[in-house]
């Protein structure tokens, strides 16, 4: 391969650049060596070639150059500013004139000794896994984040074949058997095989999905990287970034496939709150996006289990290659977390539904969500809530007011029907439903225990109860929020005829923190 090193050196020289800056950092990665000199970063391609990724001649790396610059403008056109010749000049080297928008009759200026991608500097402070860190990652961020993933998402043009489906998820397994085999004293064969065996019989189950998806056009070119530290906090906006550029089968993947690096990634990091979160936001954003319904959720344990095992496989090599003994054994052990966490994707808990009921200021919304995390298959229950599917029938965004006339039995019935038959989907793909929804009528609690039942899953019925000040307290100080309920809409609510109620009863007057703990008591494993 290309010695690159005296290139290397120039970039490394905080001389070479005009104007000259003090100190230049480098930071280097399998494939990559990124130079931090004043404002700017500049990128070349490492001259390596491996079975995923070809970088051996200046012509492979000047056009991966070009497509990491098209691809990850989709995302973070601010901070991707164009390519930049690195030309020889006599014994030495000097810089070529930045190119901001090279189009597709670019041609390389014939003394050009590598191409630099250059991108604006920014605070690695902002980058999502020194933000979660720090602690610092909450609910608002993950929205926004969640939101720039849909748009991308939204905006690239479907594929087809050989991209996505079964076949291609095959190879990702077949990829991943033969390269556990280099490091057995890593990554066990007794625990490896058995892995790669339940992953062949996971796709076998979700073959005809996969397929159906990909033909429904839900294979597009994604992010392909989506974990914490290719995310960016760029003036209060989460930013993609460093998409892949070098393999277009694994950046053209199903669009659930992509977000599921994202879930297992914060799994991993001990955040699964804001895993389901992310889960339950994307599912509502794509729904409204028109990307597909919850269906997917029956290959969300292969996604997560395939995103985990590749973490491992290219986490052992480091191990083998790190010289400080106490360095080798952490990253060994991080290498047995992703193997861990691949085989228990694998084996989820069976699905089970709950439902929280009560009037509108009971605090259903909270707990709801509030328990979702701990329950089923990772990264937790799918809310339903009835507010937010009434918006969404409705043709309105979420905290869009409906004019009071709206609210009709027959409204009502609609969005009881939409929560039966969403939540029919989830419990059949294997996965945890929490509704969140007032039920006051006997039926529709009826109905939901029945539903549960028709799966052969556990059902457990929560009824809130406050008093009536304390509802409509809570619904007038409500802001930016899905329901619409005023303390008249409370008022009517108490003349309710209930019926019998034979869900747990749970005093909802006191603290958040003390509910879900009473809450959680009830839902334990019995």
């Amino acid at each position: 391969m290309t010695d690159q090193s005296r290139v290397a050196a120039f970039l490394g020289d905080g001389g070479s650049y005009d104007p000259a800056v003090a100190e230049v950092e480098r930071i280097d990665t399998h494939a990559a060596l990124v130079f931090l000199a004043g404002a700017r970063a500049y990128k070349i391609k490492r001259a390596v070639r491996f079975s995923f990724m070809d970088f051996s001649t200046r012509e492979k790396r000047a056009a991966a150059c070009l497509t990491e610059l098209y691809l990850n403008r989709r995302s973070a056109p601010e901070l991707y500013l164009g390519v930049l010749p690195i030309l020889r000049d006599g014994p030495g080297f000097a810089f070529g004139d930045l190119v901001s928008d090279p189009g597709h009759d670019f041609v390389l200026p014939q003394e050009t000794e590598e191409l630099a991608l250059v991108m604006r500097r920014f605070d690695q402070s902002g980058l999502f896994d020194r933000l979660a860190g720090r602690g610092r990652l909450h609910r608002g961020l993950i929205e926004a984040l969640v939101q720039q993933v849909v748009a991308l998402q939204a905006a690239a043009t479907p594929a087809v074949a050989p991209f996505g489906g079964a076949e291609a998820l095959g190879r990702v397994i077949a990829e991943n058997a033969q390269d556990f085999q280099a490091y057995p004293e890593i990554l066990p064969p007794d625990r490896v095989n058995p892995l790669i065996a339940a992953s062949r019989r996971r796709l076998a189950e979700t073959s005809g999905l996969l397929d159906a998806r990909r033909a429904a056009g839900l294979v597009r070119r994604c992010h392909g990287d989506l974990h914490l530290r290719n995310i960016v906090l760029i003036e209060g906006r989460p930013t993609l970034f460093d998409c892949i550029e070098f393999n277009d089968a694994i950046g053209t993947v199903d669009l659930t496939y992509d977000l599921a690096f994202l879930l297992m990634d914060l799994d991993q990091r001990g955040l699964r709150p804001l895993a389901n979160a992310a889960l339950n936001l994307y599912l509502e954003a794509a729904a409204r996006a028109g990307l597909g319904g919850p269906e997917w959720l029956a290959a969300l344990p292969l996604f997560l289990s395939l995103r985990a095992a590749v973490r491992a496989k290219v986490t052992a090599p480091a191990v083998t290659a790190q010289r400080d003994p106490a360095e080798a054994e952490a990253l060994r052990q991080e290498t047995l977390a992703y193997l861990a966490a691949a085989e228990r994707y694998l084996a989820p808990p069976p699905p089970r539904l709950v439902a929280v009921g009560g009037l509108s200021g009971s605090g259903k919304s909270t707990l709801a969500r509030a328990l979702a995390p701990d329950l089923g298959a990772t990264p937790g229950a799918v809310v339903l809530r009835s507010d937010q599917l009434r918006k969404r029938l409705a043709g309105l965004a979420e905290t869009e007011r409906l004019p009071r006339e709206a609210y009709t039995a027959v409204r009502s019935d609609e969005v009881y029907g939409e929560i039966a038959r969403l939540a029919d989907i989830i419990l059949a793909a294997g996965h945890a439903v929490v509704v969140d929804a007032v039920s006051a009528r006997p039926e529709q609690r009826a109905a939901l225990r029945a539903l549960a039942g028709s799966h052969g899953a556990r059902f457990d019925g929560l009824w809130l109860d406050a008093p009536a000040e304390t509802l409509k307290t809570r619904v007038t100080a409500r802001l930016a929020d899905a329901s619409d309920a005023d303390a008249d809409v409370v008022e009517r609510q108490l003349g309710y005829d209930l019926g019998d109620i034979d869900w747990n009863r749970l005093p909802a007057d006191g603290g958040p923190d003390a509910l879900l703990n009473r809450a959680r008591r009830l839902l334990a494993p019995a």
